[in-house]
């Protein structure tokens, strides 16, 4: 199993803020005054000699406990088991100091050749001293059941069964330890190496528009603009530099799509998605009821809301780039930074003061990067690093909205994360599915507050409009990504795919989610590339369509007030991180994923709101 050095879920202990390093200041910052984060929490400065005494720390470690254990994991008692993994938990933690930090400082500029190559130097030496103790998973995979059922009835080992049942999970797809090993270490130079091929082309793309270039973050901005004009300049000009390197997203497109096809059927995956779902810990015919009952709700959920904001506008028909325009009328509100911060922090507040002052360490101790800025990577998250740091989001904020919102979703999910924290490196993270739970009911929450502080009908109108929107991007529009990741990959087995043939898929499966309503034409046929789940993660994006039904049926429930103390049952279940699959975490609450009604009830919700506009 791969060191945990990316996007997981994890948290801190009380960190110590040591002194900042004296860099250039962004002259967005200079402007704006919107808070960068500080990195120093993880390590003073790349150059710290702190790095290299962890790397040295590390590789005695690993190999000193490949010494120890290698070749007799199945031998050992209970409690030999529990040292061994308390040891390993020590090595991951570690592992994933230093990958996340070098991870954020590549986020925050993935144009500079010189943190490209930190980055890249971290991810092969972490992937060189994990290779040692690649064995230990692959080697409890080999107890038997019986053997390990007796072994748990020690204290100290049935503190890691939580983690333990994961790892066997991927029992039936678990390869020699040979080949194992050999796709751990092939992995910077593969899927790696594409991967952040992808990211710096992305985070190099520059969109002239009004002949000033612009990052696509601004780029895509300008698609809620009031403006007619300038939201058809900007999707014009983003199709058209899209087009222009189609030819490389082609062909890493293709390229992971087939080293996925590769390792997929040398694991046995039934399907494509298989992979994704495996470790998500939930069956196929789960996610396959949820993308059976989000497709069959096109038509009373997208298609119907987009006619009505075409009619909104007094056509039949809205061209792509008028999708996510202001109403008319809109008085284009915009919000600034403090604004911000608090709306959301009160929204929180008033449905748990616990939630709100987890969510102000965010804003008091620099871990938030705000601005837009050169290179920096496009879109928002939030990363767990480790425990005995803390996590960090990462924002493009421009003053609308929906930047309101994604400052909500973000810190929903580092809230989540932190609260997750004491259940130590192994046991915090919480599969996809499961990790938009706090990120989406911090939305549902800041909207509440928005749509309660609006006194103008026809901006209520409108903040409930922006809403439906908001979810159908979270739930229709990831549910047709996920078709289309399903149909590409599916085709990709039977050769290679032109860039047209990928364009043509895209635009089928975005004419048949988003219906009549919205004209697709010209070189919107190109938007698939600049998605990067699609790179980073394949199929990853059925999780926020998962994650807001069961909010939306979560949220229900609180509104309704049909479960006694649901304030101290859902902060129980975001501590909870990955001690617990979803039926166990629902449970307390009446509800259950596994049944036919359930994504329906969550469907339901977004169909009232377009009830109540209509």
């Amino acid at each position: 199993m791969k060191p945990k050095a990316a996007v997981k879920k994890n948290v801190p202990k009380k960190s110590v803020k040591k002194a900042p390093v004296k860099t250039k200041k962004s002259p967005v910052k200079a402007v704006s005054q919107l808070p960068e984060w500080d990195l120093t929490d993880f390590y003073a400065s790349p150059e710290s000699p702190e790095i290299n005494k962890d790397y040295e720390r590390l590789d005695k470690l690993c190999s000193a406990f490949q010494k120890s254990y290698d070749g007799k994991v199945t031998r050992l008692s209970g409690d030999q088991l529990a040292k061994a993994i308390a040891e390993y938990e020590a090595m991951q933690e570690l592992f994933g100091k230093i990958g996340s930090y070098a991870q954020l400082r590549f986020a925050k500029n993935m144009s500079d050749p010189a943190i490209a190559q930190f980055y890249q130097n971290a991810q092969e030496k972490i992937t060189v001293l994990s290779s040692q103790i690649l064995f230990f998973a692959l080697a409890i995979n080999k107890i038997e059941d019986k053997q390990l059922e007796g072994m748990l009835s020690n204290a100290a080992l049935k503190y890691y069964a939580p983690w333990l049942r994961d790892v066997r999970t991927f029992k039936p797809y678990q390869l020699s330890d040979e080949v194992e090993k050999l796709l751990h270490e092939k992995s910077v130079a593969g899927r790696s190496a594409w991967t952040r091929l992808f990211d710096e082309t992305i985070a190099g793309l520059r969109f002239t528009i009004d002949k000033k270039k612009m990052t696509s973050a601004e780029a895509f901005n300008m698609l809620s603009m009031k403006e007619p004009a300038k939201r058809k300049k900007a999707a014009l000009t983003i199709g058209e530099v899209f087009k222009e390197n189609v030819s490389l997203f082609t062909l890493v497109t293709n390229t992971l799509a087939k080293d996925k096809e590769i390792e997929d059927q040398w694991r046995g995956f039934r399907q494509p998605i298989s992979s994704r779902n495996v470790s998500n810990y939930i069956e196929d015919e789960v996610v396959d009821a949820l993308l059976a009952a989000v497709s069959k709700s096109y038509p009373k959920l997208s298609h119907r809301y987009y006619a009505l904001k075409a009619k909104w506008f007094g056509k039949k028909q809205l061209d792509y780039w008028d999708r996510n325009a202001p109403l008319p009328g809109d008085t284009d509100r915009t919000y600034k930074w403090d604004e911000a911060k608090e709306l959301v922090l009160s929204a929180y507040n008033k449905f748990s003061p616990t939630l709100a002052s987890v969510g102000t360490r965010f804003f008091t101790n620099d871990w938030i990067d705000v601005p837009v800025t050169a290179g920096k990577s496009p879109g928002a998250f939030a990363h767990p690093t480790v425990p005995s740091v803390h996590p960090y989001l990462l924002l493009n904020f421009q003053g609308k909205s929906r930047d309101v919102m994604t400052l909500a979703h973000e810190l929903g999910h580092g809230v989540h994360q932190v609260l997750a924290a004491k259940q130590g490196a192994l046991l915090c993270d919480t599969p996809l599915t499961l990790a938009e739970t706090a990120s989406v009911f911090g939305e549902q929450l800041t909207f509440r507050e928005m749509v309660r502080r609006e006194k103008d009908v026809k901006r209520r109108k409108r903040l409930i409009a922006s809403k439906v929107e908001d979810m159908l991007n979270t739930v229709v529009r990831q549910i047709a990504f996920c078709e289309f990741e399903k149909r590409v990959h599916g085709e990709r087995r039977n050769g290679e795919l032109t860039a047209e043939r990928i364009s043509q898929i895209w635009m089928d499966v975005q004419s048949q989610s988003l219906g009549p309503a919205i004209k697709l034409h010209g070189d919107y046929k190109y938007y698939w590339t600049y998605i990067p789940h699609f790179i980073h993660s394949p199929f990853y994006v059925y999780a926020y369509a998962f994650g807001d039904c069961l909010v939306n049926s979560l949220y229900a429930v609180y509104e309704k007030n049909k479960v006694p103390d649901f304030e101290k049952k859902y902060l129980t279940m975001l501590e909870a991180g990955g001690t617990l699959r979803h039926k166990e975490l629902l449970k307390p609450f009446g509800l259950d994923a596994t049944k036919p009604d359930f994504w329906s009830q969550g469907l339901d919700i977004i169909s009232g709101f377009i009830d109540e506009l209509e």
